[in-house]
């Protein structure tokens, strides 16, 4: 078994607490991504977990036993960089049973596993050149291939796709996704890019300032956020945020996002928010799929209202529109033929039935 565990971690630098107590638990076979803004602990987590970096306090296992004092060489994991850290004196076959070699394993097994990686990546007509003559991505194959090899309990990735261009970090992670179902190896990923982590995961772990905010499936952190950190973080464009409050109206909720926009609450919404304070300060959570073009037809919960479009982005099959509401920049996207322009008015419709509530104050999502 291979699963990792993660006790009420620490790591300090000097007055500096760069992983404040956190704790996990990765089951055997899984793919965890760690994701969140630079600063926010998630490589310092993975150097512990490979014992690149000591732990200031807690407990780490991997497969049941602690290993806190247990170096990097005899923990049984393989670890992939951004930056590749091939031999470039070497062979793509050398390259990737250097560690093999090392070990001393028999020719025939190291020559078997090299073979049945290079076939499971694409790079079996590769393995007699040297890294100067291969490009970004087969570089990266290559090191993937060096950790296949080794069968490891545990696979560390540290931004492994940071330094490919856009085109080409869509490809690994493919590929990346396709060797994961093939070995099935416990896996703990890295990442800022929160899409490379809503593709690649089995489980999210979303940390910021050196804590987690929130675990879950991509699914998970995207339909029910627990914060304003991780309702901004997953999702590309970011959910909107607008000031608003809850008001009664002739007995029943509704929601005031300015003067001249008030909306009622849908039957499900309603029976939630029921007990939230008049008083509060709230912020409305609207993802821009669910403000679109408002429809001839009629839908519960569905509310239309008029805008005034600052600015308008064509993305070929969607277009992204840009407008004021309540000292908030809202962003919504729309059909292509919807007729969106620049400066020009609007009919716009926010379905509300997905709507999310949070407290201004703490970030909570209520």
């Amino acid at each position: 078994m291979a699963e990792v565990n993660l006790r009420k971690v620490v790591k300090r630098y000097d007055e500096v607490e760069a992983v404040r107590g956190i704790d996990l638990d990765i089951a055997d076979h899984e793919f965890v991504v760690l994701v969140g803004p630079s600063g926010c602990g998630k490589s310092t987590t993975l150097r512990m977990i490979a014992g690149l970096e000591d732990i200031s306090d807690g407990d780490i296992m991997i497969g049941g036993d602690v290993v806190n004092d247990v170096p990097p060489k005899d923990r049984d994991i393989a670890m992939v960089f951004q930056n590749y850290a091939l031999y470039p004196h070497m062979t793509v076959a050398e390259n990737m049973s250097f560690g093999l070699r090392l070990k001393r394993y028999p020719k025939a097994e190291i020559k078997a596993r090299v073979d049945e990686a290079a076939r499971m990546l694409d790079i079996s007509e590769l393995i007699d050149r040297k890294p100067k003559q291969l490009s970004g991505g087969q570089r990266q194959r290559v090191a993937m291939g060096r950790a296949i090899v080794r069968n490891p309990k545990v696979f560390l990735f540290d931004e492994p796709l940071s330094n490919l261009d856009a085109k080409l970090r869509v490809q690994m992670r493919i590929e990346i996704k396709k060797v994961h179902q093939k070995v099935r190896t416990t896996t703990v990923y890295v990442t800022h890019d929160q899409v490379e982590a809503m593709t690649l995961a089995d489980r999210v772990v979303v940390m910021n300032h050196g804590r987690i905010e929130q675990i879950g499936t991509p699914t998970e952190l995207y339909h029910s956020p627990a914060t304003r950190f991780v309702a901004s973080f997953i999702g590309s464009p970011a959910m909107n945020f607008i000031p608003c409050q809850i008001e009664d109206a002739g007995g029943k909720p509704q929601i005031r996002l300015s003067d001249r926009i008030a909306f009622p609450l849908p039957a499900a919404r309603a029976a939630r928010y029921q007990k939230i304070p008049r008083t509060d300060k709230l912020l409305l959570g609207i993802r821009p799929e669910h403000v679109t073009e408002a429809s001839a037809h009629a839908e519960s919960g569905v509310e239309p209202f008029d805008a005034v479009l600052d600015v308008t982005e064509p993305m070929g099959m969607e277009t992204l529109v840009y407008f004021p509401l309540h000292g908030a920049q809202v962003c919504g996207r729309v059909n292509p033929n919807a007729g969106a322009q620049d400066g020009a008015p609007m009919r716009l419709a926010m379905d509300l039935n997905n709507m999310h509530l949070l407290n201004e104050v703490t970030g909570a999502v209520l």
